[in-house]
């Protein structure tokens, strides 16, 4: 099998990279997983950084400052600022200007990410709602407690302005899939009987559009492993989007994605840039992409690929007629094909 690099064989096409003018990493899951780097990551954004493309990390964790996030990226050898850093709480408190103004106290919820992003605009960041709060801000911080969860129920049911940095339910850690900001989120949700006023994490716009317009690109490609909050975050804004399979994305879930979440680049890791991206051929019930081919038998997916073939040009096949079958109101069970491949099937 060939390396999770290879996409299609040598030619004389330009690199995936060649294509954009800045690169919006996702952290969790693409540049690292908790304390551990993600092999290669580094390397390929030296490259990145080398052919003048603008990196920059956009990050739904709230828990950490933009220079924390910077300093954890230096020490995984990932060349980071804090300028190259957008996080949640920051496009939660531009949001937050909808409902207060600088000035008003803001019922934390979560880490130091919130706070610094809080006072850097001129916010009061407060721990109590006896400290008379004007709204609520919740993010995801590994310190939290039910003291944390009811403090901001008593808030939101009193009917304060309430802000939630990001909606992921899970993260990826070491020891597997953690609950994320969205679960803790759902609880005071249910709990208070209503939604946040505003998310601003991905899906969301905001978060994004701070990352663009910090760094000026017309053709940035968004980077990450979730489908529901890093491809749909791309997709509602209009940009590409590369989806790398380095974090908590199964193979099941790609193929099953519903059409504002499908990502436009698949690869196993961030590799992928640095070569030319195959190209994908869909015709009738049959779909090609290299020595790849993914036929429609019975409502079946049947996958024939050669010794020595790319498994990712085999998904990339699977995948396109897996949504063209299911755009036509067809449902196909992909099972068989996906079998097939070593990786993360569900």
């Amino acid at each position: 099998m060939t390396s999770p690099a290879t996409s299609g064989g040598g030619d004389n096409r330009p690199l995936l990279l060649d294509q954009f003018d800045a690169l919006l990493f996702d952290l969790d899951g693409v540049v690292y997983v908790g304390p551990a780097a993600v092999p290669h990551a580094a390397d390929v954004i030296d490259v990145a950084r080398a052919a003048g493309v603008r990196c920059v990390y956009v990050t739904n964790n709230a828990a950490r400052p933009p220079e924390a996030v910077a300093d954890h990226l230096t020490e995984l050898h990932v060349h980071a600022t804090a300028a190259d850093v957008v996080t949640s709480p920051q496009a939660a408190v531009s949001v937050l200007g909808q409902f207060v103004a600088p000035g008003a106290k803001v019922l934390v919820i979560g880490g130091a990410g919130i706070e610094e992003a809080l006072m850097e605009r001129g916010y009061v960041p407060v721990h109590s709602l006896d400290d008379g709060p004007d709204a609520v801000m919740q993010g995801y911080s590994p310190d939290l407690t039910w003291r944390h969860l009811a403090e901001a129920t008593f808030a939101v049911r009193a009917g304060l302005p309430w802000i939630a940095t990001n909606p992921d339910l899970t993260f990826p850690t070491p020891r597997g899939v953690a609950p994320g900001n969205g679960a803790l989120v759902g609880i005071v949700a249910s709990t208070a009987g209503r939604l946040p006023d505003a998310v601003a994490g991905k899906p969301e716009p905001p978060l994004l559009h701070e990352a663009i317009a910090r760094t000026g690109a017309r053709r940035p490609l968004m980077i990450g492993d979730r489908l529901d909050t890093d491809i749909a975050a791309g997709t509602r804004i209009g940009i590409p989007t590369l989806l790398v399979f380095t974090g908590v994305t199964t193979f099941a879930e790609l193929v099953a994605a519903i059409p504002q979440e499908r990502p436009d680049f698949l690869a196993y890791d961030l590799r992928a840039l640095l070569v030319p991206y195959p190209e994908v051929h869909v015709e009738d019930e049959r779909a090609r992409c290299g020595e790849a081919e993914v036929r429609l038998v019975a409502d079946c997916l049947e996958l024939s690929w050669p010794p020595g073939a790319d498994q990712w040009d085999a998904l990339r096949a699977i995948a396109a007629l897996a949504w063209r079958c299911a755009d036509l109101g067809r449902r196909v069970d992909a099972s068989a094909a996906l079998a097939a491949l070593p990786g993360p099937h569900s």
